[in-house]
């Protein structure tokens, strides 16, 4: 199969359509890029896909790459954890940053600007802006105050069901949901975890993982998903590994109940360590 758009997101699909066209034929997945990370996503399979990556007129089989370091979190960031605390939002730590969301939306977010920590309100970069310009003069605590009131408003039944607030992360606000209620999944403890690799943005539906305990003290990585994403199990198999690179922790793909769709209890069997898929009402 030739992946020629998305080659990152690539495996999953073409695992489905296999299994579908051909399923006793090894799969062979050609792309023109991501190679390394669709080779160390395959080797998490029981029968392992070859990638193949085109080097001009050429056919080369792509190495799993190792996983990224995340880099660490600047502490001049750390105090602000408790502003965000007050104001109502969750502060969450992923790719380096420290952020604050509301039922998984991110509202704020700690940058650094001129060697000074600067503490930046609103949703999506270009409302941080906005607000920056509205806001001037103002204190930063009560915009994110009112930002956040705002936001829960709407993303916990009491706004309009098809506002942009609560349609944007949905499976972040699964995430956080799951957080508040790890039972539901059959887990003690969670907490989130960053995806290995980064949503593009917060229109693009994507898997939100989390780490924690199950009741026998065996750890557990939960990913959150809403929709039928025919990626999210290559993509959550790769955060089980980043989480836990020596093996041993189970795999949860939590999903809303009318997304448990056949296709993805299939991709999620087929991995060498078989990751259970939970209907959540």
């Amino acid at each position: 199969m030739l992946a020629d758009v998305e080659p990152q997101r690539a495996l999953g699909p073409a695992l489905a359509l296999a299994r579908q066209v051909a399923p006793d034929e090894p799969l062979h997945l050609v792309v023109d890029g991501a190679g390394g990370l669709l080779a160390r996503r395959a080797s998490q399979f029981r029968v392992v896909p070859t990638v193949w990556v085109v080097e001009g007129a050429r056919l080369v089989a792509a190495g799993a790459e190792p996983l990224p370091v995340p880099p660490p979190l600047d502490p001049r960031t750390a105090p602000f954890a408790d502003v965000l605390t007050a104001a109502g939002a969750d502060p969450v730590v992923e790719h380096g940053r420290l952020i604050g969301e509301v039922e998984g939306l991110e509202v704020a977010r700690v940058t650094i600007l001129d060697g000074e920590p600067r503490l930046e309100v609103g949703v999506g970069r270009f409302d941080r802006e906005a607000h920056a310009l509205l806001s001037a003069g103002q204190p930063t605590d009560a915009t994110l105050r009112q930002v956040v009131e705002l936001v829960r408003r709407h993303r916990t039944g009491g706004g309009e069901g098809h506002h942009p607030l609560n349609l944007l992360a949905a499976a972040r606000r699964l995430r956080a949901q799951l957080v508040r209620a790890p039972g539901l999944v059959g887990v003690d403890h969670l907490v989130p975890m960053a995806l290995v690799v980064e949503a593009p943005d917060l229109r693009t539906p994507w898997p939100a993982p989390a780490t924690g305990l199950d009741p026998d003290g065996r750890p557990v990585v939960v990913v959150c998903s809403v929709g039928v994403d025919l990626d999210l199990v290559p993509a959550a198999a790769d955060s089980r590994l980043a989480a836990f690179p020596a093996g041993g922790a189970r795999l949860v793909l939590a999903v809303p109940q009318r997304d448990r769709h056949p296709v993805t209890l299939a991709l999620a069997g087929m991995l060498a360590e078989p990751a259970g898929v939970v209907g959540i009402a």
